[in-house]
């Protein structure tokens, strides 16, 4: 067995605990992750692992051989970009973790360029709304919208991410309306959520309008509600560049424009100072990309 694999993989599961999870990223069988750690147990003749039915945690040698691991794996990965800087050929694979609407509309058409300038680079791009750890989890480059918090990561400012509250001529020519941002909580809202977070923690309003407790539609697809704001079923809160197609066509108005939420940065986070010859040039791709925008 290639012990190489089998270090990744066991770095992997000790990162997230789970073999399912290593199964789904390494495009294997659970049971082939378990045959990669029992071979490394195997070799060192100790146990790695603590295993319960439900999530996997490391040994005291497991710890130690953990961060040895990762410490040969970075070194490897050096190695290779040094190579690549030396031949100035970027190639090799860019995990990029970005939430939903913006990963959608913005950035996949942006890769999707890349990929025909630098044929020697594959992508793997994650479309997520939860807040991940990019220190923890296998990713090279994360899209955040918002205020960001005090990390070690590198952030760079690729665009402005602007909120527009919006409802269709149907549903206003039914229901008065809203002046103020109090007046929404006597409205049929559209509320966004994801996990268990409430909508007015993860749109950024002071308003409770579009909770669960106060909306008969919630979703964590933004597209999802605005089919129901078209269709006249309530108010939405959405990004600009999911509605504006919509709102240039008449099919939605914009409402409460002096109440509108800050606009926000969209930030392109990474996590070393001197990442490596491909996260840099698809770095660099993406903000010439949205300079043209």
């Amino acid at each position: 067995m290639d012990r190489l694999k089998s270090m990744q993989v066991f770095v992997y599961v000790a990162q997230h605990g789970s073999f399912a999870a290593a199964a789904v990223n390494f495009s294997v069988t659970a049971t082939m992750i378990g045959k990669h750690i029992k071979y490394l147990e195997q070799y060192l003749g100790t146990k790695l692992l603590n295993r319960t039915t439900r999530r996997q945690s490391l040994t005291e040698a497991g710890q130690i051989y953990y961060l040895e691991c990762t410490r040969i794996l970075d070194d490897i990965a050096e190695a290779e970009n040094s190579l690549q800087r030396l031949e100035n050929k970027p190639k090799g694979t860019v995990r990029i973790n970005s939430p939903v609407t913006f990963g959608n509309i913005i950035l996949a058409p942006i890769l999707a360029d890349f990929l025909q300038v630098y044929p020697d680079i594959n992508i793997e791009l994650m479309l997520d709304n939860r807040l991940i750890d990019p220190l923890h989890e296998q990713v090279d480059v994360v899209i955040r919208i918002g205020e960001l918090v005090n990390s070690s990561l590198i952030a760079r400012k690729i665009a402005d991410y602007q909120m527009l509250y919006c409802a269709s001529p149907k549903y206003l020519a039914k229901h008065q309306i809203p002046q103020c941002l109090g007046d929404l909580i006597n409205h049929q809202c559209l509320g966004f959520s994801y996990d268990h977070i409430q909508a007015n923690v993860a749109l950024r309003i002071d308003t409770q309008a579009f909770d669960r407790q106060h909306t008969r539609l919630t979703s964590n697809s933004g597209i999802a509600l605005k089919v129901a704001a078209l269709k006249g079923t309530g108010i939405v809160l959405q990004p600009m560049l999911l509605l504006q197609d919509e709102l240039a066509s008449g099919e939605l108005i914009e409402i409460l424009k002096d109440h509108t939420p800050p606009t926000m940065a969209v930030n392109v986070l990474y996590k070393s100072k001197s990442p490596s010859l491909k996260i840099r040039t698809m770095i660099e791709f993406i903000l010439a990309s949205m300079k043209k925008t």
